[in-house]
């Protein structure tokens, strides 16, 4: 049985290749996964692997867990894939070999020996001397399989941090690069009855050719930090959906399925219960795609003051199948909750439902609260989206690369409206077609994953980023990609700011390209004193909607003094008040997102007594005890004296 294709739009190959005016082949630029820059994995006559898929709403499929205890081998010298001259070993440990008597020469492993962590979960913060660790770490794991008929099963991946490489039974089964996104490879063939076992090599090594590069700041932490799973699906399958409201037609909700594998005269059903609405059997087109559109009468917005989901339910059927007949075992179906709305702009206002909507918000790391590491649980994105809900905020952003479906189901049913971003962070390689095409996969991934969760209402290209004009082709092509993707949200980015004087001026070029102007500025922190924000003007060169993506002070929970004494919780609310004054008087402002919810461990913050490798800019530690500035903003927030929508 062939192995499944990753279905994709068609990709601007040819205007990218123009775009950066190099003699690049069309069929290398995108060939994401093809150019790793860590050792070659693949051993000699294997064929090549397809990439992995995507599948849309694959934390809702039923699925056999690999979550617990695996086993780990750091190897910084990448000992288990090279011999001391660099040549590939055919029999790496990869194959699990275990001692036996007669051996010829040692093994210099064994993992049913080796110690084990938690999956999900970073190493860096379960085991102590892995805490600063930046290399190679495999993983292994046994489990039992029972084959099914007409049956494949994909390796699900949460994400794997930064590049990895999959084998099951020592059969190599993928290979990925981008460490916040999720992705499926296909084992089916790799299978056997009974008992299995599966090795990952995870590589969290910074590089410079990267998306992101080497300098960020957050804490780079390594392995496999979201969950693990098996996932069945029939021989044909729905690999990704879109389902949204129309946003032209009011109670019209529309998209399309794509299927995997499709057999003659196979159709598409798509229903919504609750609402007694439904298509089908549509038929899929020599591509495999559907697309759908029903009226939905009756149907409830979804927005932050009601956070209406429905039940969704996608099915494969033969030719003329009826829904409510039965779609039998080769047969696929999904059931995913969806709420509706639509989210536009219109000159300098943002809009909801077709109201002028202001967003109050907070940016959030995937630092998990308490225990610190990845955030990865329903429990880490409970407490973190609580906090902001506690703080009066009706939109969060999600930085600085995709968080976990666990984020972003809890935003769907909280209300919180979400700016997810891609990892194209400060000075990426701009100038460089592979570098690109790491960035595009990043958001093909992001978007395929997350395109129908109604939270998600800006999607953001980038993060403070110099401007040149490399750097405005690369990410003005990642817009475009993202609109081709996804024509129904808002796209963004974080950009940097210029002073003249006391003057602030946003009118980087990139403005250009975004629907929403996104601006970072730490009047009081990194420049000037608080106070300067009260004589502080604004120009912004762009007549659209302005979300101040970033302000804050860092300030060390339980660290008090006066209101001009750096590092203390009263230095830092009294940042907040001169900001939050002066960013209301901004005319086109339409919302803001503090920099940051929750204090989060980064290697560039390294002042003892006080960072202690944190960035302390939270309102809230890592400890969950809020700081002084907290109150300042739930106060402007809940008050009703802060921001206006139109």
């Amino acid at each position: 049985m062939e192995r499944p294709q990753r279905w994709r739009p068609a990709a601007p190959t040819e205007w990218i290749m123009k775009l950066f005016s190099l003699p690049v082949a069309a069929g290398a630029l995108l060939a994401v996964s093809s150019a790793l820059a860590l050792p070659v994995y693949a051993q000699p006559a294997q064929p090549a692997l397809p990439a992995p898929i995507v599948l849309t709403g694959a934390d809702i499929r039923p699925a056999t867990s690999l979550n617990g205890d695996w086993h780990i081998i750091p190897d910084p010298y990448q000992t288990g894939l090279y011999d001391f001259h660099k040549h590939e070993i055919a029999r790496g440990w990869f194959v699990n070999q275990k001692a036996k008597p007669g051996d010829t020469g040692p093994i210099d492993y064994n993992f049913s020996t080796a110690e084990t962590i938690k999956v999900p979960g970073d190493w860096n913060t379960q085991k102590r001397e892995l805490f600063w660790y930046e290399g190679l770490m495999w993983y292994e794991r046994d489990f039992d399989y029972t084959a099914k008929p007409n049956t494949r099963v994909f390796l699900h991946i949460g994400a794997a941090n930064y590049k990895s490489i999959f084998w099951v039974n020592g059969i190599k089964v993928c290979e990925h690069e981008g460490g916040f996104t999720a992705f499926h490879c296909d084992i089916t063939d790799a299978l056997q009855k009974g008992s299995n076992f599966v090795i990952a090599a995870v590589d969290n090594t910074r590089h410079e050719d990267a998306v992101p590069t080497t300098q960020t700041d957050w804490w780079n932490y390594g392995g496999l930090t979201r969950e693990v799973s098996l996932i069945e699906v029939p021989s044909t399958f729905i690999d990704q959906y879109d389902v949204h409201l129309s946003k032209t037609e009011p109670g019209v909700v529309e998209g399309w399925v794509h299927v995997q594998n499709p057999r003659a005269q196979n159709t598409v059903v798509v229903e919504i219960p609750e609402l007694n609405a439904r298509i089908g059997p549509v038929f899929l087109d020599r591509d495999g795609r559907a697309a759908i559109r029903l009226t939905a009468t009756g149907l409830k917005l979804w927005s932050p003051e009601s956070p209406k989901l429905y039940k969704v339910k996608l099915h494969v059927a033969a030719a003329m199948q009826e829904a409510g007949t039965g779609y039998g075992p080769n047969f696929d179906s999904i059931s995913d909750e969806i709420g509706f709305r639509t989210i536009a702009v219109k000159g300098s206002e943002i809009l909801l439902n077709g109201k002028p909507v202001f967003l109050k918000g907070v940016c959030i790391h995937a630092e998990a609260p308490y225990r610190t590491g990845r955030a990865y649980s329903d429990k880490d994105a409970e407490t973190l989206l609580g906090w902001a809900k506690e703080l009066g905020a009706n939109y969060v952003r999600l930085a600085h690369y995709p968080h976990d479906e666990t984020m972003l189901r809890a935003a769907d049913r909280m209300g919180l409206m979400v700016w997810s971003e891609n990892p194209v962070y400060w000075a990426v390689q701009f100038d460089k077609p592979d570098v690109y095409a790491k960035a595009q996969q990043q958001l093909d991934e992001e978007i395929g994953a997350s395109r129908n969760h109604a939270a998600i209402v800006l999607w953001s290209m980038a993060n403070e980023t110099p401007i040149n004009d490399a750097r405005t082709k690369f990410i003005t092509a990642l817009a475009a990609r993202a609109r081709q993707l996804d024509p129904t949200r808002l796209i963004t980015a974080a950009l940097l700011v210029r002073a003249e004087g006391n003057t602030k001026i946003v009118d980087d070029p990139l403005g250009a390209a975004l629907d929403v102007i996104g601006a970072n500025e730490y009047i009081g922190w990194y420049e000037q004193r608080p106070e300067t924000a009260d004589i502080t003007t604004w120009r912004i060169a762009y007549d659209k909607p302005l979300i101040m993506s970033e302000f804050g002070a860092d300030a060390k929970a339980g660290l008090h003094g006066g209101d001009n004494d750096r590092w203390t919780e009263e230095y830092q609310a009294n940042v907040f008040r001169h900001q939050l004054a002066m960013l209301n008087r901004i005319p086109q402002l339409r919302g803001i997102s503090p920099w940051i919810l929750m204090d989060f461990r980064s290697p560039r913050r390294p002042l003892a007594g006080i960072q202690d490798e944190f960035n302390r800019k939270g309102l809230i530690s890592d400890q969950g005890e809020k700081k002084k500035a907290f109150y300042v903003l739930q106060q402007a927030y809940t008050s009703g004296t802060f921001g206006k929508a139109e």
